[in-house]
């Protein structure tokens, strides 16, 4: 009887996992199935661009899975039951619609959660019926449509001062030139950043002639504009929220054990500290890294979260030995506009040090670091020659639990991340 491995979620993490079990296992004895509620894979580093009027190139699942045994089964996760192992779907209605239909459920003997996180509004009143975001290709394009109909001078606002919103910011405001772009941020313009790096920064903005609202905490949104904690008012016929990101509520009904924010609480190897049949990788879940603390959202952090998920459950069910990734941070890339970047070099625990990249030199870097990482998703294994295994023993049945994980259980809010 074959095992069946149901992976939900097909952004970076969930991509990579899938097709990297495809490579790693026989497949006459896995039913592998990736549940995703788009056909094609979505660059999410890139939305953006997508936001500021640029194109990405499509990459139809159905190209990049083909022949290898992953089936593609289009729809929204509406429920997961870990006690029954099953998963509920709304299925789509046809591969190009994008409209729900009927609920199946998808049974599995593993699971890997792997369905991400959506822009957080931070219960500030408002901002959900009023701001724009660009956590996901839907919310992106609205905010696309939006930007193309402002006539010349009207203002824009982007909350957040995190690598999300400097993104954002700096691409409206070199493909717009004509708006008056804004960015509020909590505290410092990139107040975590090295000299260096925030010197560069500062340039940046100034020249694409962004204001920077520092050290402002916005508290309300409106169609005309924001409110800030200080009583100011700062107008805005577009406000673009990107304070941070938030998982699904799925993750917290699972009954699998999760952090203070939703986060599933896994092992080293990417496992459910309550649930050993279920691994969860990428902003969905609270993994430790170097340092003792949770490992930010990011794809910088997902796509060995991947690799090790997809190599730690292989091994299990061919019974070889459990290998271990060290997931360590080396910098943190962030492009200005499609002309500027900067590359922040830092230390394995995400500590800014006093090295930097910047320029023209920056933002090619920064290219290829984006095409590589969906060049990945298509090559799980790198390139590297696999071999297939075969499953000679099933996964560990509930409720045995898996390795201790590190105690760490609440988190601090993570900073907004591409």
């Amino acid at each position: 009887m074959q095992h069946r491995i149901v992976v939900l979620g097909a952004g970076y993490t969930g991509a990579i996992v899938a097709g990297r079990l495809a490579r790693r296992l026989r497949r006459e004895d896995i039913a592998l199935t990736l549940v995703n509620a788009e056909p094609d894979f979505v660059e999410r580093v890139r939305l953006h661009q997508l936001a500021a009027g640029g194109d990405l190139r499509p990459r139809p699942f159905g190209e990049m899975f083909a022949g290898t045994g992953v089936e593609l089964k289009l729809g929204a996760v509406t429920a997961v039951d870990v006690d029954r192992k099953t998963v509920t779907v709304s299925v789509a209605n046809g591969p190009r619609t994008g409209k729900l239909g009927a609920l199946e459920e998808v049974r599995y003997d593993t699971l890997v959660y792997a369905l991400g996180s959506g822009w957080d509004d931070g219960g500030v009143p408002g901002a959900a019926a009023h701001a724009y975001e660009v956590s996901g290709r839907p919310g992106a394009l609205r905010l696309r449509e939006r930007l193309a109909a402002l006539d010349s001078g009207r203002p824009v606002v982007v909350v957040g001062g995190g690598l999300t919103g400097l993104e954002a910011a700096t691409e409206i405001a070199e493909a717009r030139p004509d708006l008056d772009v804004a960015l509020a941020a909590r505290g410092a313009l990139g107040d975590w950043l090295s000299a260096k790096g925030r010197a560069h920064l500062r340039r940046v903005v100034d020249t694409l002639g962004i204001t920077v609202h520092e050290h402002t905490a916005v508290t309300a949104v409106a169609a005309d504009g924001v409110t800030t904690a200080d009583g100011r008012t700062v107008p805005a016929e577009v406000t673009v929220w990107t304070t941070g990101f938030a998982v699904h509520p799925i993750a917290r009904a699972t009954g699998l054990e999760t952090t203070d924010r939703g986060r599933i609480v896994v092992d080293t190897t990417m496992r459910s500290v309550s649930h050993p049949d279920v691994y969860a990788v990428g902003d969905a879940a609270m993994a430790i890294g170097p340092g003792g603390g949770p490992l930010r959202m990011s794809c910088a952090s997902g796509v060995p979260m991947a690799w090790q998920a997809a190599d730690a459950l292989a091994a299990r069910l061919a019974g070889t030995e459990v290998p271990r990734v060290s997931i360590r941070y080396a910098q943190q890339c962030v492009s200005l506009g499609r002309k500027e970047g900067l590359i922040q070099f830092v230390t394995a625990d995400d500590r800014a040090v006093d090295r930097a990249l910047t320029g023209r030199v920056a933002a090619l870097y920064k290219e290829l670091i984006c095409k590589g990482a969906a060049w990945g998703v298509a090559h799980p294994t790198v390139g590297m020659p696999s071999r297939r295994r075969r499953v000679v023993r099933p996964e560990a049945p509930n409720p045995v639990r898996p390795e201790a994980p590190s105690p760490v259980r609440a988190e601090a809010p993570a900073a907004p991340t591409p």
